[in-house]
């Protein structure tokens, strides 16, 4: 049971880290959208801001254990988390515009579907170019 525990403890770490992530994402999105009345898209652009964030430091820590120290380093670690998170960011974007807005399914149902979606792009481009292990 340890082994298996060893063996995918990063991959059980995004996942725990990725649910927290989900949930100051949609917390601050419903906050946003019907507690401080803004539009769905300054709502989803500020629940995304603070929720990568958040990752970053999550997943910069404890998912992926960067050791990284030197300055060009973590500045090319942060840029990158970014740069990916942005791309990822104007996924859910897209999908939260065309089913809320236009098509006016239920935002909260579509922010979580879309919130999957962008968890899984993320870990593969975390595990495979932002946080990959350099010896």
């Amino acid at each position: 049971m340890i082994c298996l525990f060893r063996k995918y403890k990063g991959f059980l770490l995004y996942l725990f880290f990725g649910v927290i992530t989900t949930l100051v994402n949609i917390i601050v999105y419903d906050l946003c959208l019907r507690g401080l009345q803004m539009s769905n898209l300054f709502s989803n652009i500020a629940a995304w801001m603070i929720a990568v964030t958040f990752a970053y430091v999550t997943n910069r820590r404890w998912v992926f254990e960067s050791r990284t120290n030197q300055r060009k380093e973590i500045y090319k670690e942060t840029v990158s988390f970014y740069c990916c998170r942005l791309l990822t960011g104007f996924l859910d974007l897209a999908l939260m515009v065309l089913f809320v807005d236009f098509l006016r399914l239920d935002p909260m149902i579509m922010k979580c579907i879309s919130n999957v979606i962008v968890i899984a792009v993320n870990y593969i481009a975390s595990k495979q170019v932002i946080f990959k292990k350099r010896y």
